[in-house]
């Protein structure tokens, strides 16, 4: 079977060709010694078609293409026209040898051209990039070279670029560098305890927290110099006027030694380092906590802003960190304790990072493993809020929260939480609700000021006054008050309609009968149109009982 070697260099793609090369044996050391003679190598392996990139852009978007395992149209080209037709239905006499399987799959998938990848044609590759510039006659030494440089630093600039992580980055290095400020704060603080206690011992068993001592300590400097003069100074810094007082009593009785002015400088520089570092470890961690609020708004309400920059640092991203399976993210920092459990075949760790949340800390014994199952099950879902949505909120957070608050007092009392499906529409209701809210507060002054004009009416006539005072109050106050007021109407010009079209056929009646009457005006009143009515149906009766006789 002929073999087919693909080579992707920075300059183009190239197509070689294996004769008589058997795989058996190609393991050894003298066969691997081989490949780099060009002599021995050049009798077995030749360049059967090359294809160079038109520009720097387009190997780019080559070398993008194949690292992600995509066949590209000039790849496909290359390969169709350079290489034997697979007929359908028969076994091909050939195989393509690639360098990455992922690329491979997708080129027998889509060409049909049958691919493999293993140590054997790594070997035969490595040979072929070895001595890539003597295959190609156009290439000089140095152009390859050149070429490869080139191609690594646009490759890495475009990596660095497309980073759809947000900017998570500076979330994990933030975490990384208070982890190692609380660690450093810690020792720094007890070597100052130790160093000043040589002069002022007492004071270790007064002042309990670390930067409230170096505090202190930078104050005193040398404690013969403290007097109840000293005391309301003391008390600003303590904040306790019977500790300032406790203090001082105890720095006039005090067991230790005196320092030379040189030494209590030293400690005083070191005392405020110390300070310096705490001061700056509080506004890096109000820092993270702005950070956390951008990035993973819902997983900071839910498990808190540090736990969850842990989790973020640890899966190396926020993206990581939503692919990860609640499972995953349960035992996410208790790795060693997991792989030495499968191998000792023991109980494996309920909890990794997660159990620093305050969440397991208040659940019982034997509820522990099935509380911290159930948040990694709800920081799963608000990590991928956080990563997949496009506006940032917290309410989903906020609410997946309150169901671990239930599933709290459920194991603790029986209470039956909400369901998961429940609590989220009503999250998404709420949002939409505040949409609509914003949307009608954003309502321009122009179209209300318009509204107002058309409200102004003209000035009416002395016959209408009476029925604008009557009917306006209706229509302003109630809108069921104007449809009837305009129903009233409508009936009252039928009304007037129907009585023309009666007075309209008795006229003609009477003109039939050669009794003349004049014909009224629309505007004339009702009253007047009855009788005129009435006094022709009498001139009818008497004209009938004259010809009867």
């Amino acid at each position: 079977m002929a073999l087919f070697l693909l080579c992707e260099s920075a300059s183009g793609y190239a197509l070689f060709e294996a004769h008589g090369v058997d795989e058996i044996g190609q393991n050894t050391q003298e066969v691997r010694k081989s490949v780099s003679d060009l002599n021995r190598f050049g009798k077995v392996v030749k360049l059967r078609s090359f294809n160079p990139f038109t520009s720097a852009l387009d190997a780019l978007k080559q070398c993008n293409a194949v690292s992600e395992g995509i066949l590209t149209d000039e790849l496909r080209t290359v390969l169709e026209t350079n290489l034997p037709k697979v007929k359908d239905g028969k076994k091909s006499k050939f195989s393509l040898g690639v360098s990455d399987p992922k690329i491979g799959s997708q080129i027998s998938e889509v060409s049909k051209i049958p691919c493999q990848s293993n140590e054997f044609v790594n070997e035969l590759l490595r040979g072929v990039r070895f001595h890539f510039d003597r295959f190609v006659n156009d290439l000089k030494s140095g152009d390859l070279i050149k070429g490869q440089l080139g191609l690594a630093h646009s490759y890495s600039r475009a990596k660095v670029k497309f980073n759809v992580n947000r900017v998570d980055n500076m979330v994990i290095q933030a975490i990384f560098l208070l982890d190692t400020l609380d660690k450093d704060i810690n020792s720094f603080s007890m070597r100052v305890r130790e160093w000043y206690s040589w002069h002022f011992p007492e004071l270790v068993k007064i002042v309990n927290d670390n930067y409230l001592y170096a505090k202190v300590s930078k104050f005193i400097e040398d404690k013969s110099k403290l007097s109840e003069d000293n005391i309301s100074d003391l008390t600003e810094v303590v904040g306790d006027e019977d500790k300032a007082k406790e203090i001082v009593e105890a720095a006039k009785a005090s067991m230790g030694q005196d320092l030379s002015p040189v030494d209590l400088i030293n400690v005083q520089q070191f005392a405020q380092r110390v300070m310096d570092l705490s001061e700056y470890r509080r506004k890096l961690y109000d820092y993270l906590v702005a950070k956390m609020n951008d990035i993973a708004p819902n997983l900071a309400s839910l498990i808190g802003e540090v736990v969850g920059a842990r989790l973020i640092s640890h899966a190396g991203s926020l993206t990581n960190l939503a692919k990860c399976p609640s499972s995953t993210l349960q035992i996410l920092g208790a790795e060693k304790a997991l792989f030495r459990a499968l191998k000792t075949k023991g109980n494996t760790p309920k909890y990794g990072l997660i159990f620093h949340s305050s969440f397991i800390g208040r659940a019982s014994a034997r509820n522990k493993g099935r509380m911290a199952r159930y948040l990694a099950n709800k920081c799963s879902i608000a990590s991928r809020i956080d990563c997949f949505s496009e506006s940032g909120t917290s309410a989903f957070g906020e609410k997946l929260r309150e169901q671990v608050e239930e599933r709290l007092d459920f194991y603790d009392k029986g209470v039956a939480p909400r369901k998961n499906i429940d609590v989220m529409k009503s999250v998404i209701e709420n949002a939409e609700n505040k949409d609509t809210e914003m949307e009608a507060e954003e309502v321009p002054v122009e179209i209300s000021a318009k509204k107002a004009k058309k409200k102004k009416q003209k000035p009416a006539a002395d016959d209408e006054v009476d029925d604008m005072a009557v009917d306006k109050p209706t229509e302003i106050t109630n809108g069921d008050a104007v449809e009837d007021h305009k129903s009233e109407k409508k009936k009252k010009k039928k009304e007037k309609r129907k009585l023309d079209q009666e007075m309209d056929d008795q006229v003609v009646d009477d003109s039939a009968n050669g009794v003349a009457v004049k014909k009224k005006n629309k505007g004339d009143d009702n009253g007047e149109v009855l009788e005129a009515a009435n006094e022709t149906k009498k001139k009818k009766k008497k004209s009938k009982s004259k010809d009867t006789e």
